[in-house]
């Protein structure tokens, strides 16, 4: 797998110190209060995993499955949902973990499909957010960090299924996925 890795963009070290911090402001942000973390499978489970350790809140878990992309790399713009979420979420706090924010199509209709439950309230939070492929007004609450418009694969992250084990955020070959 390395050798379809272009480069290294943020080390394991780099993304588990701003993890810590991303759970340091969740814990500031809703001290007193409950919080479900919502994780958007697969692609935020390692993210997701290493972020609910380190949040010192009266903390909940669900998992949903939504999918707005086939095996390529571009959104369809119109999202699936494949696994809902398993409790109603009405007056709770209630924060979204995702892997990268891209054309923003997913999170913007997953969010609106949401609010529609009534949440007390509606957060995003995001390992990755890349503003230049951004196709919608959507912005994330919880930042890890702004990456440029170049394929990342590695802790969580993906091209067909594969890659998702690398401890780092790396930049894919585009020989491997053209």
């Amino acid at each position: 797998m390395n050798n379809d890795v272009m480069k290294v963009l943020l080390t394991g070290e780099e993304i588990e110190k701003r993890v810590r911090e991303i759970a340091a402001e969740i814990t500031r942000d809703y001290r007193g209060e409950s919080v479900l973390m919502v994780g958007i499978l697969r692609g935020a489970v390692v993210f997701f995993s290493e972020l609910v350790k380190r949040v010192d809140l009266d903390l909940r878990f669900d998992f949903m499955v939504v999918s707005s992309y086939g095996s390529g790399t571009d959104s369809s713009g119109e999202i699936r949902i494949i696994k809902d979420l398993s409790q109603p979420i009405e007056g709770m706090n209630v924060i979204i973990v995702e892997d990268i924010i891209d054309t923003g199509y997913t999170l913007k209709n997953l969010k609106k499909l949401l609010t529609t439950r009534n949440p007390k309230s509606l957060k995003i939070c995001s390992l990755l957010d890349k503003p230049s492929r951004r196709k919608v007004e959507l912005e994330g609450d919880y930042i890890g960090f702004k990456v440029p418009n170049e394929f990342v694969v590695g802790y969580g992250l993906d091209y067909n299924e594969k890659y998702r084990n690398l401890p780092d955020i790396c930049v894919l070959k585009p020989e491997i996925y053209s």
